[in-house]
């Protein structure tokens, strides 16, 4: 008998997935929403329409959603804009993460990812328009997006200091790094959160994961359920079957289960995938399914 909640109806509470508080004084549930897709959400008729969108932000944060996590080139600027006409005013207890340091261009054709941009003037340029964008006069969370090759990594996280000190910043997190870079970074600040790929299937960030762990960092995985063309795949697939579950809501209880220091986002454009994600959280797992899944992943 499938125990997988498909109705939508249930709400997240402090005690659905738990709490991690982040930076000291900003305590969310351990399942938030990714934001990078909201832009392109579609009407019926599959036209891309800026309403669902907006309609999407407002249903996970009903379904109990008090993270959310932004960038400046989500949608070239379309991201931010959408929460801000969706949410604001905001709840009290939501918390808007956004980011800096990728160039805000379209990509070009051969390009898979925009190149990197980390020169601290263009991150303080980006921040005010993240701050307008967003309606905010502080950003909780102000990530830096990826190291960029051709600039100091110290700089660019200076810069995102500098930020903090004007008040612009209240906590300052990184993402896409090994633990050569977050040492560097945590020499010239308190990083308060890790953002890397990581899922049930890319595991490669074991070892940031174990310092956050350790040291009480917020880890945030980013494409935490694509699982395609990995070793878990399978094993994932046949506990699904047997829940009447989706992959993705298996491995979003695979990652809830993996670290206290974890914090999913699993995003989309669509609002009835976003409800089913949100679903995962009650989704039990045995220990024996889990420990197949951990067998899995490490074969």
């Amino acid at each position: 008998m499938s125990d997988a909640v498909t109705s939508g109806a249930k709400r997240l509470d402090d005690t659905t997935v738990g709490t991690i508080t982040i930076g000291g004084d900003l305590t969310v549930r351990r399942l938030g929403f990714g934001a990078m897709r909201i832009s392109g959400a579609r009407n019926p008729e599959g036209v891309r329409d800026r309403e669902e969108a907006r309609r999407l932000c407002r249903t996970v944060v009903d379904r109990g959603v008090n993270f959310l996590d932004a960038a400046n080139i989500y949608g070239y600027g379309e991201c931010e804009e959408i929460i801000g006409e969706a949410l604001r005013p905001y709840p009290d207890d939501l918390v808007v993460a956004t980011k800096a340091g990728f160039r805000p261009e379209k990509i070009e054709p051969g390009q898979t990812s925009l190149p990197p941009l980390g020169r601290p003037e263009h991150i303080k340029e980006e921040c005010d328009k993240s701050l307008a964008r967003l309606g905010l006069d502080v950003i909780d969370l102000y990530q830096v997006h990826v190291p960029d090759p051709e600039v100091p990594y110290e700089d660019t996280v200076g810069a995102f200091v500098e930020l903090q000190q004007a008040g612009k910043v209240r906590h300052i997190g990184v993402s896409n790094v090994n633990l050569e870079q977050l040492a560097i970074a945590r020499s010239l600040c308190e990083v308060v959160s890790v953002q890397n790929r990581y899922n049930a299937g890319q595991r490669t960030s074991d070892p940031v994961l174990e310092v956050c762990e350790r040291d009480g960092i917020a880890f945030l995985p980013w494409a935490p359920i694509i699982l395609e063309d990995t070793p878990a795949e399978v094993a994932i697939a046949a506990v699904a079957a047997d829940h009447g579950a989706s992959t993705q809501q298996v491995g979003i209880q695979w990652l809830l289960h993996r670290s206290p220091a974890m914090l999913p986002i699993p995003g989309t454009s669509n609002v009835a995938h976003a409800e089913a994600n949100l679903d995962a959280a009650w989704l039990s797992l045995t220990d024996e399914e889990l420990g197949r899944l951990d067998a899995a992943v490490a074969g």
